[in-house]
């Protein structure tokens, strides 16, 4: 496997809704891989398609952190919402960025495993926060598009991709 460059704001991929999924090849597959070797290389626990330059519905998480849990899914959709939480959040796009965000405090997610087959994660805490995070990345948004604006002017002001290049590289 390889790890993959990341895209980090202001990336134009970030700001895109993800495409659906057609068909699952042996090269979604190997992004798959790749983007979980990304993930543990940057010390994440959730990475979406768009992330590494991809405008696809695909996201892995892990908030064990230990290898072989990964969640992987495919074209997921958000069945249903409860509850509230609020949680300061990071993202491997937006480097040394953390706020607090307010979120849903549990989830039902349904989408495909890399084998096509459907599957349904009921989740909450913090499996449900980064579940709606890498779902946000699929529909082109970051999780500072959910601050107040007065918040997010601030973060505008702040140096935080000097320097990134465009890492975009769509299907």
């Amino acid at each position: 496997m390889s790890i993959r460059p990341l895209c980090v704001e202001p990336d134009p991929v970030l700001h895109q809704p993800a495409h659906p999924i057609p068909r699952i090849t042996d090269q979604v597959r190997r992004l798959a891989r790749d983007m979980i070797d990304t993930m543990y290389a940057n010390k994440g626990i959730g990475l979406a398609a768009p992330q590494v330059g991809q405008a696809i519905q695909l996201f892995v998480a892990n908030p064990s952190e230990q290898r072989r849990n990964e969640v992987v899914m495919l074209n997921p959709v958000l069945e249903t919402v409860g509850g509230r939480a609020s949680v300061v959040e990071g993202c491997l796009s937006l480097p040394d960025v953390w706020e607090r965000v307010r979120r849903a405090g549990s989830v039902r997610v349904r989408g495909q495993d890399l084998s096509g087959a459907v599957v349904t994660i009921e989740a909450a805490g913090l499996l449900a926060i980064i579940l709606q995070h890498e779902l946000d990345h699929l529909a082109g948004h970051l999780f500072i598009d959910r601050l107040p604006w007065f918040r997010r002017r601030r973060l505008h002001r702040q140096p935080h991709a000097a320097g990134a290049t465009a890492c975009t590289s769509l299907p």
